[in-house]
């Protein structure tokens, strides 16, 4: 088994996470480092580390979904001291968030031990849909809401066709609803601000089928399996 896919499997973070760190020399097989994402390791014999902790396969896996507040970084730890939505979660697996929201956006966020579902779910040839409410500040015409469904330019490259829908203005704020498959840096902002808007608040509701449903800020609950092989088929 590729070295890369062995720490995802247990649960050490996303496939693109150990593949940094073993870049970085954090991982060593058998007592030497290797920083090779095409090792191979023998699962039966070899002995993994990460620093100086061994590395098992992870026998049970774990999925949760959280609503994030604000204030909260989707990460496992912060080199700035900020909180971090791990610490919302009673567990003593190993998990990690699949993808990431924003420190100032609430909304479904996944965790999981999971790393080829994660893999999987953050591939960018992996296309499903997220679904987001947000405040805009000021009105919006329908030509501008017309030229976001048709994609902009962010960052030199266009953004795919979207779904977005007006659902209420009042007191100087639009409210809208938008479905995205990309997952770009700060997209939904970026995307607002192409058009001379300010997104004042930003909450993801749903993962293809995957609804937040009723949890209030900072609640969390296990998926069920049918939530599970939904993600897993998708």
């Amino acid at each position: 088994m590729r070295i890369n896919k062995y720490l995802a499997t247990c649960g050490i973070a996303s496939r693109r996470k150990v593949e940094e760190l073993i870049l970085a020399g954090k991982i060593s097989v058998n007592g030497k480092i290797v920083t090779n994402l095409a090792t191979d390791i023998d699962i039966t014999k070899d002995k993994v580390k990460m620093d100086d902790s061994e590395v098992n396969l992870v026998e049970d896996k774990v999925y949760y979904l959280l609503n994030k507040p604000k204030g909260y970084i989707s990460s496992a730890k912060d080199d700035k001291g900020r909180k971090t939505i791990l610490e919302l979660i009673d567990t003593d697996e190993r998990i990690f968030p699949v993808g990431r929201l924003d420190y100032d956006t609430e909304g479904l966020i996944i965790l999981t031990n999971d790393g080829d579902l994660s893999h999987k779910l953050m591939h960018p040839s992996h296309e499903i849909e997220k679904t987001y409410v947000a405040n805009i500040k000021g009105p919006l015409l329908e030509s501008e809401l017309a030229v976001l469904r048709s994609g902009v330019i962010i960052d030199g490259v266009r953004t795919a066709k979207s779904s977005i829908k007006k659902l209420k203005y009042a007191e100087g704020v639009t409210r809208v609803q938008l479905t995205i498959h990309e997952g770009r840096n700060r997209q939904i902002k970026k995307m607002f601000e192409a058009i001379g808007k300010e997104v004042l608040f930003l909450k993801r509701v749903a993962i293809g089928e995957i609804k937040l449903g009723g949890l209030s800020r900072k609640e969390y609950r296990k998926l069920s399996e049918t939530e599970v092989e939904y993600l897993k088929k998708a």
